[in-house]
């Protein structure tokens, strides 16, 4: 209790309360615009944060990477362009609920799951950090393989009707991320002796074209076509989804936070992957699910609880192992080493009081982050009566400096335009692009897995069936496959018939 206490007198003094504060607003700031990133937000903090005490200095780490992961949401629903890869199970439903007029409430939703999440797998954390950390380490390269071809298996439910298109998708998505040098080999793949594609296809700048040259493009021909509409903004208002919304879906949350938890203290993950694992979850187990896609809230409860619940999950290993998750947590480890705050079991024992000041500035950080939200719903709908014309030369401009400085490449810009045309084209032939984007998500970590087993065995599949955990996701790879496979022949048959009675 003395630590505790302690604790609390360190990480709520106006200094660490300040800093945490100002990471928020960073992190949000960051998150929300496509390209920038909390990940490059937490680079440029890090500096700042040298001649800081630990606590102040951590918290302000810590508020950065938490407002970036929520900050993501912002762009992905209002505009349909994910701040962040961790965003992208969202624009989903949450932009079609903006062209429907409930933007503000879809916002209001996503901060508060966002806010559950979090916590959610803050006490998960501190409850069972020693139990989930070694359970998390077990995940060796075949487990993980198998995890992420779980993942890759909701291909077939996002296909929206046909599945020889989603899979055509999910094939393109794999093959834009396998451009460059190979990383196990350093063998030359799909470069076509151009030196620019050795450096390969980011995947932030693939998704910023994905999803905003698409919009830059249909708005530009609409406009000289004389077709615009005005944009349904609804509501001004910090709307507030109701108490009988967020119970009823209560469950669902439970289950996603569980998700990203988990997904979290597995190290090579990431928040992309559990959004997209939880919103196929949440598609697969809704009474409704033709819904999703159309502006279903709950395919905005799921990604935006899950990639919050991955914050907590990933100072799991990071705390008790001292192995970090993703980049982002990379530079937080960092953070801690650079104020003499070794990771590791001994943590525990030596920095009791450490321990405690990090888990309250995880809570204070989303304090901030509900609040600051809230509050900014009304000014983030505002960005909805801009002319679209002018909304789309604005956002043409920030993508370009999004895509540019995420290596400062002037050619991430040739490709973020080539691959937004792409998309453009994969459109209007009525292919499906969230498919080419968790082909591009998911692609890295299961090509990389899959041959590090396969180093590790010798060349032997057998690393894969005599592992249970492995075996166990492989075999609910297969089921989901072959039920989507069943449901996609009803249907056809199902519309055959019709088609000769009428």
């Amino acid at each position: 209790m003395d630590h505790f206490l302690t604790a609390l007198q360190m990480a709520l003094t106006p200094y660490a309360i300040g800093a945490v504060g100002l990471g928020t607003i960073i992190g949000l700031i960051f998150g929300s615009i496509p390209g920038l990133t909390f990940t490059v937000a937490l680079a440029l903090a890090l500096p700042v944060t040298f001649g800081m005490d630990a606590v102040p200095a951590i918290a302000l780490l810590l508020g950065t990477y938490i407002g970036g992961m929520t900050g993501g949401s912002v762009s992905a629903i209002l505009l349909g362009i994910p701040g962040t890869p961790s965003a992208a199970a969202t624009v989903l439903d949450g932009y079609p609920m903006t062209k429907q007029g409930r933007a503000s409430i879809a916002l209001g939703t996503a901060v508060i799951v966002s806010t559950v999440g979090g916590l959610f797998s803050l006490v998960v954390m501190i409850v069972s950090v020693n139990l989930v950390s070694k359970i998390a380490i077990d995940f060796g390269p075949a487990e993980i393989f198998a995890l992420v071809l779980f993942g890759m298996s909701t291909i077939c439910g996002l296909s929206s009707g046909s599945l020889m298109k989603g899979l055509i998708a999910g094939v393109l998505g794999l093959l834009i991320m396998t451009v460059g040098i190979d990383k196990i080999d350093g063998d030359n793949r799909m470069t076509f002796g151009s030196v620019n594609l050795l450096q390969g296809v980011n995947l932030l700048v693939a998704m910023i074209g994905l999803f905003a040259v698409p919009f830059i493009i249909d708005t530009f021909v609409q406009h000289r076509h004389g077709g615009l509409e005005a944009p349904a903004t609804g509501s001004l208002k910090a709307n507030l989804p109701s108490f009988g919304l967020m119970w009823r879906n209560s469950w669902l949350m439970a289950r996603c936070a569980a998700i990203g938890t988990g997904i979290g203290a597995i190290p090579g993950t990431g928040g992309a992957i559990a959004a997209f694992l939880a919103y196929s979850h949440a598609r697969r187990f809704s009474k409704t699910p033709e819904r999703f896609g159309r502006g279903a809230i709950e395919g905005v409860i799921a990604p935006e609880t899950a990639n919050n619940a991955v914050t907590g999950g990933t100072l799991i290993p990071l705390l008790s192992l001292g192995v970090p998750g993703d980049p982002a947590t990379a530079i937080v480890l960092a953070g801690l080493m650079i104020h003499g705050i070794t990771p590791g079991p001994a943590l525990f024992m030596t920095s009791e009081t450490t321990v405690y000041a990090i888990y309250i500035a995880v809570v204070v950080a989303y304090i901030f982050i509900l609040v600051f939200q809230l509050l900014g719903i009304r000014l983030f709908v505002y960005v909805l009566r801009i002319p679209q014309q002018l909304l789309a030369v604005i956002i043409l401009v920030l993508c370009v400096i999004g895509a540019y400085t995420v290596r400062n490449s002037a050619f991430d810009v040739y490709s973020m335009g080539v691959i937004g045309v792409l998309a453009w084209g994969l459109i209007r032939a009525g292919i499906p692009i969230t498919p080419v984007i968790l082909g591009m998500v998911l692609g890295p970590t299961l090509e990389g897995e899959y041959r590090t087993a396969m180093q590790l065995s010798g060349g032997h599949l057998d690393i894969f069936y005599k592992s249970p955990v492995a075996l166990l996701f492989l075999g609910l790879s297969a089921l989901v496959v072959l039920m989507q496979a069943t449901t996609a022949l009803r249907e056809r048959a199902s519309k055959r018939l019709e088609s000769k009675n009428a």
